[in-house]
């Protein structure tokens, strides 16, 4: 019998440019978030070699090779989430800053927006914790030295 500890699942917190817009896409066809506005970002694969290479994958999957991103990849904030079917997951989300392309969203996605930190707390519907992460990940985006960033 497989005894699955945990899900990792990575998120990235994608900031416009200049630091007033976070990115968000709609989930469809998920179990527990279907419908709601979340930070893109998924499970790490054996596969990936590691964690920016995880990320990079999901970014590239999820919102397209041409949406230029960079990250902090020394600091996260992690959650952990019980989903609806009983599996365990651990959540590290990762400040980033778009910096330009084209962004396509896959298909687990219905849309996306570019929402205002000013209007993120009325926005909806998002996972409730998002607020509380973009104002994490903007603080410590603002004390980030040029050569801490990583592209994806």
């Amino acid at each position: 019998m497989n005894q699955l500890l945990f899900q990792y699942c990575q998120k990235i917190i994608i900031f416009s440019a200049d630091y007033s817009r976070v990115l968000l896409a709609k989930r469809q066809g998920e179990q527990d978030y279907d419908g709601v506005f979340t930070c893109i970002g998924g499970e790490l694969e054996t596969t990936d070699g590691g964690f920016v290479e995880g990320l990079r994958r999901e970014k590239n999957e999820e919102i397209g090779e041409r949406a230029e991103v960079s990250i902090l990849p020394t600091i996260t904030y992690n959650v952990y989430f019980q989903k609806k079917d009983g599996n365990h997951m651990v959540l590290p989300h990762y400040a980033a800053i778009y910096t330009g392309g084209e962004i396509n969203i896959n298909e687990e996605y219905s849309d996306y927006k570019w929402v205002s930190l000013a209007e993120l707390d009325d926005f909806q519907p998002k996972i409730d914790n998002i607020p509380s992460l973009a104002q994490w990940a903007l603080k410590i985006a603002s004390l980030a030295n040029d050569g801490e960033w990583v592209k994806l």
